[in-house]
């Protein structure tokens, strides 16, 4: 079986101790893990499905808290801590091309007009600033905790990669508003020729 991320962190909560998918999910809403994957109880609860069917996770019992229903408990397999270290591995040391959608804007900015791009790149720089310093506050709940940073450095990683965007749109723009970036509209330039086919003899 392909490993979701999702499956991943769930094979990884299970790695430190049997859980119940409640209580999965509200460790992972405790330590902000949707900055990491899409979390939703309804897929949280199809991933540990998936991971019983596959036989990467077993059920080891139910736990029952006051007069809620019982619920049932999973523990990670041998198999299953073995496919997690080997996905995480995998993804350490293997470069994807992600496609994330920030290029690709930025590939085609060209098409709408200068003033309407900085206005966009500005308003964008507001919303990362936020994230910024939630991330600081993440990292300093952390921190204080004592929680040994090698359960939460993925954090120091999501804040230098928000600090080196915001850097390089606010460098971008001044060289857009400076005129050292020429705003250029894409009518301006010929088409380009289509290449010739051969003659066929």
């Amino acid at each position: 079986m392909a490993l979701t991320p999702l499956a991943i962190t769930v094979l990884a909560l299970l790695n430190e101790r049997d859980m119940h998918p409640y209580e999965m999910f509200q460790v992972l809403v405790q330590r902000r893990a949707d900055r990491l994957v899409k979390l939703r109880p309804g897929s949280l609860y199809h991933t540990v499905d998936r991971l019983d069917r596959d036989q990467l996770v077993r059920v080891v019992g139910t736990a029952r808290d006051g007069n809620r229903p019982e619920r049932t408990l999973y523990a990670v397999t041998a198999a299953g801590r073995a496919a997690l270290e080997h996905r995480v591995a995998e993804m350490l040391g293997t470069p994807v091309r992600e496609y994330p959608q920030l290029p690709l804007a930025l590939a085609e900015a060209h098409n709408l007009d200068r003033d309407a791009v900085i206005r966009l790149l500005s308003d964008r720089i507001g919303p990362l600033e936020v994230e910024l310093d939630e991330l600081d506050a993440i990292r300093d709940s952390h921190v204080s905790s004592g929680r040994p940073r090698v359960f939460w450095f993925a954090v120091d990683y999501l804040r230098a990669m928000v600090e080196t965007e915001i850097g390089w749109l606010r460098t971008t723009l001044a060289e857009v508003e400076d005129g050292d970036l020429p705003w250029t509209s894409p009518d301006l330039f010929a088409p380009e020729p289509l290449p010739t086919q051969p003659a066929r003899g």
